[in-house]
């Protein structure tokens, strides 16, 4: 048989494909015992025309209508529930698990649309949100790697971007951006663009103060970022003047410090690369007596001596007086010889300045010599080199003038944080303005949506109530103030709220405001429902569906009826070890399941109401 998709799509998806969430309930951990986890896919009852063409898989259901519902339950499927727009991105197409709890190997391909997850109690339907929880970045606890395997790895893909992570017994974690080696956050911030999980006990978040707040103001984004810069301008010159007046005496010891090394190095003012020549003039300066005599030694044989080498050059040249009048070459030689006199002579000059000019001179030694003894004074205390000396200057300098600043600036600071106070408590006052003008109507949209999750005379509200001195977030304080029963005050969400209530709160948060990602993951909302308050649940579900991509994880048939796939986890054991499988059922097995999650079994008054939530001819 054809078909694969449980339904049609919601109709504003004709012609395209949602995005995608994910939400469980009753959910167990998977048992590491004799038994195997499958996932089924039961192909669910189309209920009404579409263009959209999904994806062909095996199994199929018939047209029919939406049966076995309360009077009540049809005005809550009936009402007008507006899904939040689709956010931009694609969906969860693929889904791989390996060697993850009792999953030796799974791929889950995902469509548009509601998908549920059933299967019975302990066969880890848990699983998948598991798997997609790794991906989000979620503490990668060594236990879910399979019996005698060394790692589990799972693998998502959202249209051309694939996304994993391995994580080995040693506890190692991997993740991979299309095949390339990230971090673990950057898995995470990349993942959590296109993935929200609501987790078992995520609804318990909006016990938070700091929760209920962000549901209001995540509506006023002007105002909040208004508001969060007149803070850090404030906090930042506060801590400024606090660190001022608390560290005085601090300052006064770090100005006499700073000033001393900048006076110290300034007296001397040294320059890069002066040390080099002081100590080439260090070492002539006291060997002038040697120079001297070596000269004079060099004069004598050159030119001073009885016998010297200008007197035999001389001799030279004029032997060769009368050859060089026959013969070329020697006139050439004489010319050469005379050319050498020349240059002997020149250097007889010079060595007789040598040997008359050096006389020693002890004012000049003692100068190099004490300008050399600073700067080695300067380089052990500032160095090594007389560069980083210099370095080491510019650096007291600029400290030096910054505190003698802050020094100046104390005067003045006060006003500064008195000024920037001011702002603050503007910027607070918008905030608080904006904060009361949008809650009654974000409020009403909720409990519209409550009221129909079988809480018929609940009441909501949001409550502000002023700070005693401004906080980040404000000047007032938000909370959510609920009550479920007719006749009973407002109070506090944290203090009269049931899990389930809670669970349908949350509910009723995604389906009016939404998730910032095309796939959203709820955990447990449904648990503590049932009749009338399950059908209005299973129609939000579908509303929801309508512009992300829904997957289930449920115990109640009025949520897996609605569904457009619905997946079955069974358990088997295979050759003595646990094994996962999944499997995609026909219309037959999808009426069976249905029939044993209302009944416990598949007799034929079962199968017929089953039938009749499906909307299915008999």
């Amino acid at each position: 048989m054809d078909g694969g998709v449980c339904g049609p799509p919601h109709p504003r998806w004709a012609g395209g494909t949602p995005p995608t969430a994910v939400i469980v309930a009753n959910r167990s951990t998977p048992e590491r015992g004799e038994t195997v986890t499958a996932i089924s896919c039961l192909a669910a009852p189309r209920l009404g025309r579409s263009r959209w063409k999904p994806r062909r898989i095996r199994g199929s259901g018939p047209r029919g209508r939406l049966g076995g519902v309360t009077r009540k339950a049809r005005r809550a499927a009936d009402s007008p529930a507006v899904a939040p727009a689709p956010p931009a991105g694609p969906p969860l197409t693929r889904l791989e698990v390996r060697r993850l709890a009792t999953i030796e190997a799974l791929s889950l391909d995902f469509g548009a649309g509601l998908s549920v997850f059933t299967g019975e109690t302990g066969a880890g339907k848990s699983i998948i949100v598991d798997a997609l929880g790794l991906l989000l970045g979620s503490r990668a606890n060594t236990d879910l790697i399979r019996s005698g395997e060394t790692d589990l790895l799972v693998t998502g893909f959202w249209a051309d971007d694939v996304a994993s992570r391995r994580v080995t017994t040693q506890g190692r974690s991997t993740a991979r951006l299309d095949g390339e080696v990230v971090s673990l956050r950057e898995l995470q911030d990349w993942a959590a663009r296109r993935l929200t999980i609501h987790w078992q006990h995520s609804a318990v978040s909006l016990l938070t103060p700091a929760n209920q707040r962000a549901l209001l103001d995540r509506q006023l984004p002007g105002e909040t970022a208004a508001y969060a810069g007149a803070w850090r301008a404030w906090t930042e010159a506060r801590a400024r003047l606090d660190a001022l007046r608390a560290s005085e005496r601090e300052r006064a010891r770090q100005l006499d410090l700073l000033g001393f090394q900048a006076r110290e190095i300034a007296e001397v003012a040294p320059q890069p690369g002066e040390e080099e020549p002081l100590q080439a003039d260090l070492t002539r300066l006291a060997n002038l007596d040697t120079i001297a005599q070596s000269a004079a030694a060099a004069l004598n044989l050159l030119s001073d001596g009885e016998e010297n080498a200008l007197g035999f050059l001389n001799e030279a040249a004029r032997a060769l007086n009368t050859s060089a009048r026959y013969d070329d070459t020697s006139a050439q030689l004489q010319r050469e010889l005379k050319e050498a006199l020349d240059s002997i002579q020149a250097v007889v000059g010079e060595l007789r300045g040598v040997a008359e000019d050096q006389a020693p001179d002890p004012e000049e030694l003692a100068r190099v010599e004490t300008r050399l003894g600073v700067l080695g004074k300067l380089r052990a205390k500032y160095g090594p080199t007389l560069d980083d000396v210099v370095a080491f200057q510019a650096q007291v300098e600029g400290e030096l003038a910054a505190l003698q600043r802050d020094e100046q600036d104390a005067g003045t600071l006060d006003d500064e944080v008195a000024r920037l106070h001011a702002a603050l408590d503007r910027a607070g006052e918008a905030l608080d303005h904006a904060r009361r003008a949008h809650a009654p109507p974000l409020a009403q949209a909720l409990l519209a949506v409550i009221r129909q999750l079988g809480m018929p005379h609940a009441r909501l509200e949001f409550q502000c109530s002023a700070l005693a001195e401004p906080a980040a977030y404000g000047l007032s304080d938000v909370a959510l103030h609920f009550t479920a029963n007719p006749g009973e005050a407002l109070a506090p969400l944290a203090d009269v709220a049931s899990g389930g209530e809670l669970s349908r709160v949350m509910l009723a948060i995604s389906t009016v405001l939404g998730a910032d990602t095309p796939a959203v993951v709820f955990d447990e909302v449904d648990a503590g429902i049932g009749g009338s308050a399950a059908h209005a649940v299973a129609a939000q579900l579908r509303t929801l569906a309508g512009s992300r991509q829904v997957l289930v994880v449920t115990h109640l048939a009025q949520i897996a009826a609605q569904a457009h796939h619905h997946y079955k986890v069974e358990k088997s054991v295979e050759a003595g070890r646990t094994v996962s499988r999944v499997r995609l059922l026909d219309v037959q097995e999808r009426l069976e399941e249905i029939a044993r999650m209302l009944s416990g079994n598949t007799s034929e008054a079962a199968l017929e109401h089953a039938r009749e939530l499906l909307g299915a001819p008999a």
